[in-house]
């Protein structure tokens, strides 16, 4: 059976689910996860995305995340995520807050968190294929300088925070 997608209104609030395929191919508003992975020195884990990623394939993120299934728990899905991703289990999220992005791709109420990772990264081969601890200033500056090689929806969502982390 295919993956049911939680479907969010524009108050950001469930408002039913529907499969993975017809949620892509329709852009329909669903809810999703965004973790930022900090290490204990303030680093932020930067990988690519395979290419075979359903949206924006083989572009650099600086967040794990995915889509929050039908019924499931905006955290509990973050937690998920970055075990299926990264292998980063057992920690504890901090709260960035919820947000909105929208392009011709995708339409989504992002749920944003925060951890620490001292750890080691175990990348799940079909999502992520490189990655890297970059020192925020050194991700600003390539943010800044290559933005199509980023997600554009982190930018969107989490590219504020990352200008404070480094001012």
């Amino acid at each position: 059976m295919e993956e049911q997608v939680a479907l969010y209104d524009e108050h950001g609030l469930p408002c039913g689910s529907a499969p993975r395929s017809r949620m892509r191919a329709e852009n329909l508003r669903h809810a999703a996860t965004a973790v930022v992975v900090r290490d204990p020195a303030g680093r932020v884990y930067v990988h690519r995305r395979s290419a075979t990623k359903d949206l924006y394939p083989g572009r650099r993120d600086f967040a794990a995340g995915g889509v929050v299934a039908a019924g499931e728990d905006p955290a509990d899905a973050a937690r998920r995520e970055l075990a299926e991703e990264l292998g980063v289990s057992g920690v504890a999220l901090v709260d960035l807050g919820a947000g909105d992005y929208a392009d011709g791709h995708t339409r989504v109420h992002a749920f944003c968190f925060t951890v620490t990772w001292d750890g080691l990264i175990r990348w799940q081969p079909e999502e992520v294929v490189h990655g890297e601890w970059m020192e925020p200033a050194a991700l600003l500056v390539a943010v800044r300088e290559e933005p199509e090689d980023f997600m554009p929806d982190t930018l969107a969502l989490l590219g504020d925070w990352l200008a404070d982390q480094v001012s």
